[in-house]
């Protein structure tokens, strides 16, 4: 039978390890770009404070990078150690895009990081600035390959079932590829972290205002961030919309509880803003609905039906019926290859053979699974409804005040007022852990929500673990707690010891351009 306490181990180590190496992820996204967009502006002008906001938002970047490295490696390496069945059973699909995130993404970011750091003076000013694109490229090409990987564990496409070799392999690259969730995910996903990048950068320099300091450097990088935020919040907010469109046409489930519809409405669906979901009731209490907007959003019509959890449940019990007729050919074919029968009867049943495989958490004999059975297993294809509900209009609601905090900020960096309104500065410093709050929230939902599954209708969670024990799993997540903490405790002193330095650290002859003591990073690097 299946070890429970294991696997619910084994989800809390790579939950905990994924939440916290994303942490870094955003930040890198949303500066590589932000440097890009400053040593441009350097280039074109010629102006030496440029190049100085360049070289301290770089250092800024260069400490966060190290250490989402660091975490990346041993988040990954958990595939074959914890996820061992996983990576027997779809490894072949699963491991294309993280082969070539490693090969063309990352070793693109490292090997031109470098560069970037040691070649202000080796190289040419285009040359650098060449430089500084690449890393930028190199950071988003690395998140595009992991959301195809991440795009198909949410819609599998482009892969069939091999009963010979019991496992999944892929019969279409190109439809892995241009997954449509997978696309969707992607611009959604950089966007926020453009939009961490711009916080970040609105937070560090309204701090300088604040403290008096540095004033033509805060400006400066207060006036692109609000630009590139404000373009950046708008597209989390539209692209966020995509993403929604694809769950209601792959992930009816996901949707559906996101929005505690237990059933299925007139079309076009309304949004419930405000509600206490009963998952026990199967009720939504105190809703607080907005007409038509779900129906909008889901389906772009005014005719399209959303289908609630309900009937969901009721749809998969008769694909649980079905993944059991699938079940009990593979077992024929395990024993008899050229049974044609079987054969024939497997092919009519093989997509709904991973709702069959739902009953193993009740039964090792799933073709003697009982309608209570079935019925059980029917409704472990329910996500935590509250949880899903709640976090998800966390997050939404931060991507709205978002825009707004860009919108006011572009229109005083627009009059020059950036530095005029302290209430606005302190306000700005405050959010600072906004984004990445949001960034977490937006991950809980993409990735609870697709339980009970890893890979979505094909593959269970209980199943994809390794045959572990709760000891060896308690001792592995203690060290990378501890692990962890250290490094966290290494990044917070690196970043507020350099944000505390500022510009002016390493302090040299004054310089005019910035109104204050210039950073040279060759030095202040160490």
């Amino acid at each position: 039978m299946i070890d429970n306490a294991a696997v619910e181990l084994s989800r809390l180590q790579f939950g905990l390890t994924a939440m916290y190496h994303f942490l870094f992820v955003p930040l890198t996204l949303g500066l590589s770009i932000l440097l890009g967009i400053f040593e441009s502006v350097y280039v074109m002008t010629g102006r030496s404070i440029w190049r100085e906001i360049t070289k301290y938002w770089g250092l800024l970047f260069g400490i966060n990078f190290a250490m989402g490295v660091a975490t990346g490696i041993t988040m990954e390496f958990q595939f074959g150690t914890n996820w061992a069945y996983y990576s027997h059973y779809v490894g072949d699909i699963f491991g294309v895009p993280l082969a070539i995130e490693g090969l063309m993404a990352f070793f693109l970011e490292a090997s031109f990081i470098g560069l970037f750091f040691f070649g202000w003076d080796r190289l040419s000013k285009i040359g650098h600035l060449v430089v500084t694109w690449l890393v930028a490229l190199g950071s988003n090409l690395s998140a595009l390959w992991i959301l195809i990987a991440n795009g198909w564990m949410q819609h599998p496409v482009g892969a069939a079932f091999n009963p010979a070799s019991m496992r999944m392999e892929v019969t279409n690259f190109s439809e892995v590829l241009f997954n449509p969730v997978a696309q969707a995910k992607f611009v959604h996903t950089v966007s926020a972290g453009y939009v961490t990048g711009a916080i970040f950068v609105m937070a560090i320099s309204a701090w300088f205002l604040l403290k008096g300091r540095n004033r033509a450097f805060a400006i400066r990088s207060m006036t692109v961030a609000a630009s590139f935020g404000l373009a950046s919040a708008l597209s989390v907010v539209v692209l966020g919309d995509e993403s929604g469109y694809t769950a209601s046409e792959n992930q009816k489930m996901k949707l559906a509880a996101i929005e505690a519809m237990w059933q299925t409405e007139p079309a076009p669906a309304s949004f419930t803003a405000f509600g206490f979901p009963d998952a026990k009731a199967h009720i939504t209490r105190d809703a607080i609905e907005v007409p038509w907007v779900m129906g909008l959003i889901g389906t772009r019509s005014i005719n399209g039906k959303i289908p609630g959890i309900i009937p969901l449940v009721e749809a998969n019990k008769a694909r649980i019926a079905s993944g059991v007729i699938a079940y009990g050919a593979l077992e024929q074919l395990r024993h008899h290859p050229d049974d044609t029968a079987a054969r024939t009867r497997f092919n009519a049943h093989v997509n709904d053979l991973g709702y069959g495989l739902l009953l193993k958490r009740y039964t090792d004999k799933v073709v003697d699974a009982t309608p209570a059975e079935i019925d059980s297993a029917a409704w472990d294809t329910v996500p935590n409804v509250p949880a899903l509900f709640w976090t998800f209009r966390l997050m939404v609601g931060c991507g709205f005040f978002f825009i707004a905090f860009f919108a006011f900020a572009f229109w005083l960096s627009a009059k020059h007022r950036l530095d005029r309104y302290s209430w606005f500065l302190r306000l700005a410093v405050v959010i600072l852990p906004l984004p990445w709050i949001a960034a977490e929230l937006g991950w809980f939902v993409a990735e609870h929500g697709r339980q009970p599954w890893t890979i979505d209708g094909i593959l269970p969670t209980f199943l994809s673990a390794s045959s572990l024990t709760a000891g060896n799993l308690w001792l592995s997540l203690g060290g990378f707690v501890v692990f962890y903490s250290v490094l966290a405790v290494v990044e917070l002193y690196l970043m507020i010891k350099y944000i505390k330095l500022g510009p002016d650290a390493e302090a040299g002859p004054a310089s005019p351009a910035l109104g204050a003591p210039a950073l040279s990073l060759s030095e202040g690097g160490r």
